[in-house]
């Protein structure tokens, strides 16, 4: 028979079964721990990261050294630039939340087994992250750096090399025990020399930390441009080989008397200086004389050449010319001298202008050179009991207002009975165009002319000027 005061315990069946079912409620929860306890609410948020790093389902999410979540998924992500990003779900404690823009992300090592977590640290923004929004890549920093990393730099040429170091090491250090007790010894006075020295190095005041961030940047700044380094210093070698073979004694004496040199150099170099001062002021005055020089250089040099045979040949002249240069000085040295000089300079001026007006009558037509050629030809006729002047007759044509007489108007016809007449014909002056008008002038048949030739026929007076006359048999 059942016993009806027995109660709740006294029941097997009964106390199996709950014991069951407490059991299998303990190894759920134990099983589902890492997703979370059921019904429990939590705060869910994505992240992405440039590269999960051995990061699985189930790692910790820790703020500050403290687990506040798990990580419950990990999915690779491919953008449309073609790369590949991890994006994590983050099932975190209502206490984590909110989390505030800007924070940022970082794979951490749990244990040198290659357990990871991710570490968060919170940002300053005001604004949250509010639940089922991504952190994204760029708050992934800084980049981690794992014991797997390091190790891996030991690869098997690494780690030959090592050890072929240690071997090396090892026979350099055998049998050398006293010799290194003896350095050992010595090495107490070098710390007690060196202690300022290093109390130097490790002051504020020196910088010393700065020197080697600055170092590392030289050393950033330099990388990308090493092998034309390597290069410089293949040459660099090339070059000092050739200096070497030169070394003894042209460089060795090049040293020597340097010194001594730079002495002279440092002791001269201060009365040098007022000359160099007055040779520079000297130059500055010579630069008007030697642009106007340049100009006038092919007719000196021509006078030059055509004048020292001159000389050479007339070493009577070449006697009288240091008597002559002596006088000129003394003239030059007189009163007055400068002021006529002045004068002559004021009338050069007051000449320039009528002169580039005169001047290429002749240097350019040649009128005067013309005159007196067509005046002596015209008395170089005669017997041999003198000269005559030759000259034609010629009856002028009739009209209205022939040249044959007074008129009441220019002669303008009949037939060629007409005035061409140029009071002042273009000389080549400034202005003129370079034009040999009179006597080159091409008038028009049949028609009055008076001033300049509608036709010009250039400077053709130069190359009269230059042909020479046919003596008369």
């Amino acid at each position: 028979m059942r016993n009806r005061n027995g109660g709740f315990a006294v029941s097997p069946v009964l106390v199996g079964a709950v014991t069951v079912l407490v059991i299998i409620v303990a190894v759920f929860l134990a099983y589902n721990a890492n997703n979370g306890l059921p019904f429990v609410s939590t705060y869910d948020i994505k992240a992405r990261l440039p590269n999960a790093d051995a990061l699985v389902k189930a790692n910790e999410v820790r703020i500050g050294g403290a687990r506040v979540g798990v990580v419950t998924s990990v999915v690779p992500v491919q953008l449309k630039n073609g790369a590949v990003e991890a994006e994590l779900t983050l099932s975190l404690d209502k206490s984590a939340e909110p989390i505030p823009k800007g924070s940022t992300l970082l794979v951490r090592p749990k244990s040198p087994l290659g357990l990871k977590y991710l570490q968060i640290t919170p940002g300053t923004s005001s604004e949250p992250i509010k639940a089922g929004e991504t952190i994204p890549v760029r708050y992934a920093k800084p980049e981690p750096g794992d014991i797997d990393k390091f190790f891996d730099m030991f690869n098997t040429p690494t780690r030959k090399g090592i050890q072929r170091n240690l071997a090396g090491f090892g026979n350099a250090l055998a049998g050398r025990g006293p010799q290194l007790n003896e350095a050992i010894g010595s090495l107490r006075g070098l710390l007690e020399e060196g202690e300022p020295a290093a109390a130097n190095l490790a002051a504020p005041s020196t910088n010393f930390g700065g020197f080697w961030r600055a170092l590392e940047a030289l050393s950033a700044t330099v990388a990308p441009v090493a092998q034309q380094q390597a290069s410089m210093f293949v040459a660099l070698d090339q070059t000092f080989a050739a200096f070497a073979n030169v070394a003894r004694p042209y460089i060795q004496e090049t040293i020597e008397k340097s010194p001594p040199t730079l002495e002279t150099v440092n002791a001269g170099l201060p009365q040098i200086n007022p000359f160099l001062h007055d040779t520079a002021r000297f130059f500055t005055a010579l630069r008007p004389g030697a642009k106007a020089l340049a100009e006038t250089s092919p007719i000196i040099a021509a006078s030059l050449k055509a004048g020292v045979p001159a000389l050479n040949a007339s070493p009577v002249l070449n006697n009288q010319l240091l008597p002559t240069a002596e006088a000129l000085l003394k003239f030059q040295q007189s009163e007055g001298v400068f002021t006529g000089l002045g004068l002559l300079t004021d009338l050069n001026k007051n000449l320039k202008s009528p002169l580039e007006y005169v001047v290429p009558a002749q240097t350019t037509c040649y009128y005067a050179t013309l005159f007196f050629s067509n005046l002596a030809s015209a008395n170089s006729q005669g017997n041999q009991y003198g000269k005559w002047l030759n000259f034609i007759s010629f009856e002028p044509p009739e009209g209205p207002n022939t040249m044959a007489g007074q008129a009441s108007a220019p002669a303008n016809g009949p037939g060629e009975n007409h005035l061409h007449f140029n009071p002042l014909p273009r000389t080549a002056a400034p202005g003129q165009g370079g034009v040999c008008e009179a006597g080159n002038a091409k008038f028009i048949r049949g028609k009055t002319v008076i001033g300049h030739s509608p036709k010009l026929l250039g400077k053709d007076t130069f190359e009269l000027a230059k042909t020479p006359r046919r003596k008369k048999k």
